[in-house]
């Protein structure tokens, strides 16, 4: 049988740089010395039907950071995390219920720089058994999957903005039925549709 993560697993040895949610704002001036707390989001793969799919959240619409957005699951790396890789595969299993026994971790991304001062690890790992979703109410309103050649196909992405904290601030989109799938995470999924169009 013909791997279907193929084609992805030849795309992380391409070269590509670090992003951030600044890539398309050039007059943004970044403060010298800024401390980035390290984090982790996990790219859970899943092959449905010998299709890979991308598992995606959306954020619960009452928190403080990122309300109803679409993301991966993950967040910033605690102590007891060994690296970004486990803090993404525990913050997978507390958002979603999955279990990181399951999870062939393929690889990593880039890191991503986010506007809440975070270094972002994006960590892509093949989901390897069927397992029950479990929405953490406090953080995930919904859980759905997207395929993964409609977010890495760089024809999808488009480019919009919206006024932040003053100025005019422009991002990657790359919407998916009712999601509108924008900011850090279409930047990540930009960055790995990039790496696809080179192998």
């Amino acid at each position: 049988m013909p791997d279907p993560l193929a084609s992805l697993r030849a795309a992380l040895s391409a070269e590509s740089a670090a992003s951030s949610d600044f890539d398309l704002n050039p007059d943004v001036v970044l403060p010298q010395g800024r401390k980035l707390r390290p984090a982790g989001v996990l790219v859970p793969i899943e092959i449905r039907d010998g299709v890979p799919h991308v598992i995606l959240t959306k954020r619960a619409s009452h928190l403080k950071h990122h309300p109803g957005q679409i993301a991966f699951p993950g967040g910033k790396q605690d102590e007891a995390d060994a690296d970004v890789i486990a803090a993404a595969l525990r913050e997978a299993r507390e958002e979603i219920g999955l279990p990181p026994e399951i999870v062939d971790v393929i690889g990593t991304l880039p890191t991503h720089e986010t506007v809440t001062s975070f270094r972002v690890t994006p960590v892509l790992g093949q989901v390897n058994d069927v397992f029950d979703i479990v929405p953490e109410p406090g953080e995930v309103e919904e859980v759905f999957r997207v395929p993964l050649a409609h977010v890495t196909d760089t024809a999808r992405f488009s480019v919009q903005s919206r006024r932040w904290q003053g100025q005019r601030r422009h991002y990657f989109t790359v919407p998916f039925g009712p999601y509108y799938i924008w900011g850090a995470t279409a930047r990540i999924l930009r960055g790995l549709a990039e790496r696809m169009d080179q192998v």
